[in-house]
């Protein structure tokens, strides 16, 4: 027993320790990079505090979006249609979850999400937009930034906002047209 102790059972349990100890420092790193990442965003140098930290825990909430099988799972309907406006850039296709569209704001359950073709044809992931039905409640803020009015073909009164957490736009992190997407 104790041959095997030392010649299986310690060097195994100090493999897994090491790649235990490997994999948190490499979640540490990609946090670092990703807060990073959105602290120097070209659009975020005018961002508080509290408004990179609301980004960056909506970029968590939602990075499993990058597989569309999640979306799916998630309960957004994909979408054959491609935003874009001459000029202005495009917004990509718009996968929605009806069940999210009502009059609450919740930062971590954007009720759209938004995907452009990528290489090879596949779908990639770009931002996200919030749809909140307006019955007469305040406006929603995304941390210190309003909601714009309408926006979407929603057929009440409502408020829509974008969020370009997973692709840089010159116009703004905010904006709804980004023109480094094309519906081509």
């Amino acid at each position: 027993m104790n041959l095997f102790y030392r010649t299986f059972f310690l060097p195994a349990l100090l493999l897994l320790l090491a790649i235990s100890c490997k994999k948190d420092a490499r979640n540490e790193t990609a946090q670092e990079n990703l807060e990073n990442e959105l602290a120097t965003h070209a659009n975020m140098s005018a961002a508080s505090s509290a408004q990179t930290e609301l980004l960056i825990s909506v970029r968590r909430a939602t990075a499993k979006f990058h597989s569309t099988v999640q979306a799916i799972a998630a309960g957004y309907e994909p979408d054959e249609h491609c935003v874009s406006a001459p000029g202005l850039g495009g917004m990509g296709f718009h996968w929605v979850n009806p069940s999210l569209v009502d009059p609450v704001f919740d930062p971590l359950k954007p009720e759209a999400i938004l995907y452009a073709t990528g290489p090879g044809g596949n779908l990639r992931l770009i931002a996200v937009e919030y749809i909140v039905i307006n019955v007469g409640q305040p406006a929603p803020m995304f941390g210190d930034h309003p909601f714009d009015v309408g926006g979407t073909p929603v057929p009440v009164p409502h408020w829509s906002q974008h969020v370009w957490l997973y692709e840089n736009n010159p116009s703004g992190i905010f904006a709804p047209f980004n023109p480094n997407i094309s519906c081509e």
